[in-house]
């Protein structure tokens, strides 16, 4: 077994990520990397506090943008700037904790455990049993919730520059440069910066920006677009994913933002040229994303609008294939978000992401972020809620000059995106939301087949989520496993065979998948091959059929070539509205488990219904 994992992995990342991967390792154990990556380092001064404030600050205007913006001084907002001054932190636009007015950057919240702040990056792992999940130090670090200040400082006429400035000041002295777990991740490098900009917009005439705080700010970011820049090909090569997008359009934006720095002409040339081929490549033609992820792919979106703000105001626009790219996939999103609360099917890896909160909205709410994109590309708002359309005043700092066209909800008609492998069908308050793909690019979840249901607001049937990428074994497995989703297992196997970390074996893949209608019903059939670890010729076929007037789905699942296994129809209902019903065996009822935010899970109780090679199950909502 362990050739044939060696095998598969090869032939699913492919001779350029097996070769960076093994000249990295040698870079990595014969000290080449804390080279390129060195610490201790003399202090950088390109400008004076003075000649910086006299040259136009070319990132986001965010004063300027909201000149003519009515303000808005809300509960929600004025409760969370209070906890932030008081030293608590949402982790995870969820949950907040309180790490103290002396928190030391390097403590996992979440664990108690202290990095050391003296090693080179490079020392420090990110997964490990004792640590813990590295992300609850990385939280803080990424400064989103200065936003919140920002915005509170707007909204209700103060100032809280002092409080900002101390913050970043405190982040720089208790993080050397290249050392410690805050300069382990790139992307984690680029947002800090990027939130960094928004604080020197916004607070740029502040007294509380001195030249002493400036001369510091000015020293991490050079170090920050080096360490990116010497450090790209691991996004590139190995990761290849929202990551390389971020770290790219750090370097992209690099020459408009920080012109006094000499070296950024180069590193914003390269950029620039990386970050058209990465949405070339990670956004699908049909503006699926290669992450099969909605939260990363709005991470994503959210990304897109700042490189259209900065370059378009500063007349340096992207290709036609990054607009093209952009509205593909804000149409994507946009045809999977339910009306009444934003909301989209919690699928694919969600690690709590929302880089620029610019707005009270949930941070499931993706209204936002589509409306700010489409108002970029079609001069437009999606919608009217100034709630939501705060967004795009933060964010967009001219008039857009794109003329695509405005996009309308498709209703009635069964929708296909077949690069990514999704068919939707949305028909009066119902949408049901079916997976059923391909796999060039690593899968995060053994998910194939799954069927999300939605009625309204309401998610009857429901995807578990993520929870934590570091917890226990069992954990992981069940919410990135098929037992987190409404597909189906065999003898207690997932679709794909789990490897380390983010690593799958024997990738399941689309066979076919086709729509058909009668009078009554819309009908789709799709065919994978999955656990092909137990038999090479291994299938699951399933078909759904959905009624156009009624809350009613009936599921075929048949499974081909295991014929003595036992299978299991796994089925995440929201309560006892949801009526299960096979058409033989009895439904059982199990402990399950839902994630909607990231570190955060809820026991439930979900069913499963044994079977062999196939089953017919009737499923409906009743009121």
């Amino acid at each position: 077994m362990e050739v044939r994992k060696a095998i598969q992995l090869f032939r699913n990342m492919g001779i350029r990520y097996t070769l960076y991967r093994i000249s990295y390792e040698v870079k990595k154990r014969t000290g080449i990397l804390k080279k390129m990556h060195p610490i201790n380092q003399a202090q950088k001064h390109f400008i004076s506090l003075e000649k910086w404030r006299s040259i136009p600050f070319k990132f986001s205007d965010v004063s300027q943008n909201l000149v003519d913006a009515e303000r808005q001084p809300t509960e929600i907002l004025a409760n969370k700037a209070e906890q932030i001054l008081k030293g608590k932190i949402q982790f995870f636009s969820y949950e907040w904790k309180d790490l103290g007015s002396g928190y030391d950057w390097i403590t996992n919240p979440d664990n108690g455990y202290q990095y050391n702040k003296d090693l080179h990056w490079s020392d420090i792992t990110d997964y490990s049993q004792t640590s813990g999940d590295i992300k609850y130090v990385w939280e803080k670090s990424r400064f989103t919730y200065l936003l919140t200040l920002i915005r509170y400082d707007f909204h209700f006429e103060k100032d809280l520059s002092e409080f900002v400035f101390s913050e970043i000041e405190s982040w720089i002295d208790a993080n050397p440069i290249n050392q410690g777990p805050n300069w382990r991740c790139s992307q984690e490098t680029s947002l800090r910066i990027f939130n960094w900009c928004y604080a020197l917009s916004y607070y740029r005439d502040s007294l509380a920006l001195t030249e002493e705080r400036w001369s510091k700010i000015q020293h991490v970011i050079y170090w920050s677009l080096h360490h990116v820049f010497h450090h790209i090909n691991f996004s590139r090569i190995a990761v290849r994913n929202n990551h390389a997008i971020t770290e790219t359009l750090f370097l992209a934006l690099s020459n408009i933002i920080f012109p006094f720095i000499t070296e950024t002409e180069k590193w914003s040339q390269k950029g620039r040229k990386w970050l058209e081929q990465e949405i070339d490549y990670q956004i699908y033609e049909d503006g699926t994303f290669l992450q099969f992820s909605m939260n990363y792919h709005r991470v994503v979106i959210q990304l897109m609008s700042l490189a259209i703000a900065v370059t378009e105001k500063n007349k340096q626009r992207f290709s036609d294939t990054f607009y093209k790219r952009a509205h593909k996939s804000l149409n994507f999103l946009y045809q999977c978000t339910m009306d009444e609360n934003g909301y989209l099917p919690n699928y694919g890896s969600n690690d709590g992401a929302l880089f620029f909160p610019w707005t009270d909205s949930d941070y499931r709410d993706y209204r936002p972020q589509l409306n700010t994109l489409h108002y970029q590309l079609t001069g437009h708002d999606l919608y009217r809620d100034n709630a939501i359309t705060e967004d795009r005043q933060w964010t967009v700092s001219i008039n857009p000059k794109n003329n695509f066209n405005k996009l309308e909800k498709i209703n009635n008609k069964p929708q296909s995106f077949n690069n990514g492998g999704y068919y939707i069908y949305r028909n009066n308050d119902k949408l049901t939301f079916i997976r059923c793909g391909n796999h060039k690019d690593r899968p995060a979840q053994a998910d194939n087949l799954h069927i999300d249901i939605w009625i309204g607001d309401k998610n009857i049937l429901w995807d578990a989520g993520t929870y934590k990428y570091n917890t226990n074994p069992d954990l992981i497995n069940y919410f990135v496993g098929t037992e987190g989703h409404n597909s189906v297992m065999v003898g207690g196997n997932n679709q794909m065979l789990k490897g380390a970390r983010f690593i799958w074996y024997f990738w399941t893949q689309r066979i076919s998948a086709q729509w058909t209608e009668t009078e009554n019903s819309l009908i789709f059939s799709g065919e994978i091959s999955a656990f092909r670890f137990l038999n090479r010729k291994a299938k699951h076929r399933r078909m759904i059929q959905i009624s156009k007037d009624k809350k009613q789905w009936r599921v075929t699942d048949e499974v081909y070539n295991l014929p003595d296994v036992e299978c299991r129809q796994i089925w995440h209902p929201i309560s006892d509205q949801v009526k299960i019903v096979p058409m033989q065996n009895e439904a059982q009822g199990v402990k399950s488990y839902k994630s909607d935010y990231y570190g955060e899970m809820q026991e439930k109780k979900s069913c499963e219904i044994p079977f062999y090679q196939h089953i017919i199950t009737d499923i409906s909502y009743i009121e």
